[in-house]
């Protein structure tokens, strides 16, 4: 890739993390409660919906510029030695880098996020201290194994249908979509991932929130997920499905739609 399109990359993702993570802030609050082993009402129900705001807002903008320079690198290079029918993977490879680079950022983010909105009555920087205070910095960093273990699997999804839904519609109307089609095809991508993965996500929220020296702080996936199938059933595997699905198909059409505009106007 070109310094230019490197910088456009960088500048479009973040702006399309912080318009995304800020707009769909309180569906997100709504399904980490709805997720939480306390319960919805104990961990704060519809009060304070902002709670963890501050760390979104800090955390939006390298997150995801971290990962579309990553993603549009990769695939840069990649493009060069492959043919089209390998297009697919190609796409899945450089999302899956992605996430583990985003991740890096973002996992602090969202562990601090997370412990706020369902602690309402607790600031972002209260929770920041006592994380760092009783579990240092590997405390910022808990869950990020089941966070990569989780993103990974959603990219894989999201991204090549999202590329192959645009090549589709570019190939059926006789041009490359606009910005508006490609948020479309976000929108569609995201919300089939979302729900696919949502097992994922709620065996990342259960190892983020749980406390320090219980069975789900060592991080253990699998055992997180075999924990709540044991207690829960199905619908604890798909706890706050709805809500995720509803926030990632919109976030979807908001993110990946805001990043190519911003993208297009930068180039």
């Amino acid at each position: 890739m070109e310094p230019r399109e490197s910088w456009a990359a960088l500048a479009a993702g973040g702006v399309a993390g912080v318009c995304v993570d800020l707009i769909l802030f309180p569906l997100d609050t709504v399904k980490t409660r709805l997720q939480s082993p306390q319960g919805f009402r104990k961990a704060g129900g519809f009060r304070g919906i902002y709670a963890g705001v501050p760390s979104t807002a800090i955390g939006s903008f390298p997150n995801a510029a971290a990962f579309f320079i990553t993603y549009e690198n990769v695939k840069s290079v990649l493009h060069h030695s492959s043919t089209s029918y390998l297009a697919p993977a190609t796409h899945m490879v450089a999302a899956s880098l992605a996430e583990v680079v985003a991740c890096l950022i973002r996992v602090p983010s969202e562990v601090v996020k997370q412990r706020a909105q369902v602690s309402p009555s607790s600031s972002t920087l209260q929770i920041l201290s006592r994380t760092l205070y009783h579990e240092g910095i590997q405390g910022l960093y808990r869950g990020y194994k089941s966070t990569v273990l989780r993103e990974i699997p959603f990219s894989l999804v999201q991204f090549p249908l999202w590329e192959s839904l645009k090549d589709l519609w570019s190939w059926k109307q006789g041009h490359v979509v606009d910005s508006w089609q490609s948020a479309v095809c976000g929108a569609f991508a995201g919300g089939f991932a979302a729900a696919v993965t949502t097992p994922l996500d709620v065996a990342k929220t259960r190892i983020m929130l749980a406390k320090a020296g219980s069975s789900n702080a060592s991080g253990n996936v699998l055992a997180a997920l075999s924990d709540i199938w044991r207690t829960q059933g199905l619908s604890g595997l798909f706890a706050g499905v709805v809500p995720r699905m509803a926030g990632i198909s919109l976030g979807g059409f908001i993110f990946l739609g805001t990043y190519e505009k911003t993208r297009q106007l930068l180039l």
